[in-house]
């Protein structure tokens, strides 16, 4: 006679299975589907219901904001070329006048300026005065940046004013920098170069220089 297995139980006989009774709730599991919430920990900084971690730190979201400092605040937007009231950025050009194919300081001075918030346009080398001042008036610039190291900056830098006062540019800033000896940098003021910064100058220097004079009069 053949005897037959016990049947296997139905899902729904089964512990939690379909259409059982529920399991019943562990209340002493952290976080188990069923179990009453977790009370907060206010002690965790991330913890889940705790307030986001920023808010406890000073500035942070939802913070009160911090005390600013006026004087450093100032300093600040003086060297990222930006004036206290928040005007635009000040647009500088640099240029290289003549045959002089030398550009490594005019590249340093350029990126120094971009760094510190000023808008740089580089013309590159071997540059015509009526190509510089073209790109003057063509680019809207505040300040013009000569750049000499082949000794014949006296006639260069006064054809590149000549031209800029033939296009009404007479308010752009103008300073220059190179192999420009003492006795020359007395003449080039007196034909509108307004600054001379030779070898070894300071870059924050010329940012703020340029920040402190881009408006006034020559």
């Amino acid at each position: 006679m053949r005897v037959s297995a016990a049947p296997r139980p139905r899902r729904s006989d089964r512990a939690g299975g379909y259409g059982a009774p529920p399991l019943p709730v562990n209340v002493v599991g952290a976080g188990r589907y069923g179990a009453p919430p977790l009370p907060v920990n206010v002690e965790r900084a991330d913890g889940y219901g705790a307030a986001p971690r920023r808010s406890v730190r000073a500035g942070g979201y939802g913070a009160l904001p911090l005390p600013v400092n006026t004087a450093v605040s100032e300093h600040y937007k003086t060297l990222r070329g930006e004036s206290v009231s928040g005007s635009k950025k000040i647009k500088v050009l640099i240029a290289k006048p003549g045959l002089d194919g030398h550009d490594r300081g005019a590249k340093v001075v350029a990126r120094a300026l971009r760094d510190a918030g000023m808008e740089v346009v580089y013309t590159g080398i071997r540059q015509t005065p009526q190509m510089i001042a073209e790109a003057a008036l063509q680019e809207d610039v505040d300040v013009i940046g000569l750049s000499s190291l082949s000794g014949a900056h006296m006639s260069l830098f006064s054809r590149v004013m000549e031209e800029l006062k033939r296009r009404g540019l007479s308010d752009v800033l103008v300073v220059a920098g190179g192999i420009i000896p003492d006795e020359d940098q007395e003449a080039l003021r007196e034909i509108g170069v307004q600054a001379v910064f030779g070898p070894g100058s300071s870059t924050q220097d010329m940012a703020r220089y340029i920040t402190a004079n881009v408006g006034a009069p020559a």
